[in-house]
């Protein structure tokens, strides 16, 4: 099938957009990829949702209309991909995940989006996982290991976006997979204060301080770092600790030390056995100060995955083609080892017809 895949990320930046052709099981061609960045104001708006989802009901007239600005949005990323397809994967934004709570909340309108696109839509990827146990996330695994199919095992498959998660893929078909601690989230946040600019460009800002120590100590002491994969974060699970731990710094000292908090977190997270490779995929690759900070707790290359064909850009777009089509056709979303979920778990709903 022809899909299109749409993925908003938990940085807010804007939604990706990206076409393949796949039967679910393997990708049998890519197509064009593309970024709609959001408006200032639409930005500014998901993150004030972000601080109320948990006390929003979901008709409240805020949240529509946002919900319907973003939709629109996301009309325009299909647009953008001059092609047509046979299904949209629309992964919508996320703006509450707390799995212990048995609550997933991606905003997003599918019948709108079909209306404005002419095309079926499959979407709401998360909530059965959710609904049966599972942590809702990462659902990525599943497209890594079709995409690393052919590649030398153990493979470790890093994505930092503005939470970081990983996938290790074992060189007997093994996939493991968790959230790692935060990614670029609190580092955007921090640019934003300090510099008025939505991210660390190249890492610069944190390239520039020095990383304190205790206070990283203090971040690496919370309570999910000790528990077993497969787990989960919100964007804001970390906020109010990374707030505490960053008070009074410099902000280059900040900045140094909340990157240093990703990098360990990530480097320290418990795989069955070590990686002969780690790829880096996620905005967080094009951060030097972030990409340094992996090669020095890693004992084998760190590269970028573009350095093996692959567009670390669209990876997650093209991923919710992927799962669209696996939805369709009943195949598992997600795995014990990579969600929790006590069995392999199917999910999504297909809003329109498919012909």
């Amino acid at each position: 099938m022809r899909a299109i895949g749409l993925m908003s990320g938990t940085s807010l930046d804007g939604v990706d957009a990206a076409w393949i052709e796949t039967d679910g099981e393997r990708i049998s061609g890519f197509g064009p990829a593309a970024t709609l960045l959001y408006e200032e104001g639409l930005r500014a708006d998901l993150r004030r949702i972000l601080d109320l989802a948990p006390t929003l009901a979901s008709d409240d007239p805020f949240l529509r209309d946002v919900e319907e600005r973003l939709t629109r949005d996301h009309a325009l990323a299909v647009a953008m991909m001059g092609q047509t397809a046979d299904i949209i994967g629309f992964h919508g934004q996320t703006i509450l995940h707390s799995p212990t709570q048995r609550r997933t909340w991606q905003i997003g309108d599918a019948a709108l989006l079909s209306r404005l696109t002419r095309l079926p839509v499959v979407y709401d990827f998360r909530s059965d996982d959710v609904k049966a146990g599972g942590e809702g996330a990462p659902l990525v695994p599943v497209f890594h290991a079709a995409l690393a199919r052919e590649m030398e095992k153990p493979l470790l498959i890093v994505n930092i976006g503005g939470v970081a998660n990983a996938t290790w893929l074992g060189p007997d078909g093994e996939v493991l997979a968790c959230d790692t601690g935060p990614g670029n989230g609190p580092l955007d946040d921090l640019a934003q204060v300090h510099l008025g600019q939505p991210y660390d460009k190249d890492g610069a800002l944190a390239g520039s301080g020095q990383v304190d120590l205790s206070r990283l100590d203090a971040l690496l002491a919370h309570p999910f770092f000790a528990r077993p994969a497969p787990k989960s974060l919100d964007r804001l699970s970390f906020s109010g600790l990374i707030a505490e731990a960053t008070e009074g710094l410099a902000a280059p000292d900040a900045a140094a030390t909340l990157a240093a908090f990703i990098c360990t977190a990530i480097a320290q997270a418990p795989w069955p056995t070590p990686p002969k490779q780690v790829l880096v995929t996620g905005g967080g690759r094009h951060n030097s100060t972030l990409m340094k900070g992996l090669a020095e707790r890693f004992s084998v290359s760190v590269r970028p995955v573009e350095d093996v064909g692959w567009n670390g850009d669209a990876l997650e777009a093209q991923c919710f083609a992927f799962l669209a089509v696996r939805s369709l056709r009943g195949l598992p979303l997600s795995l014990p080892t990579t969600t929790g979920v006590a069995a392999p778990q199917k999910g999504g709903r297909l809003y329109g017809t498919i012909l």
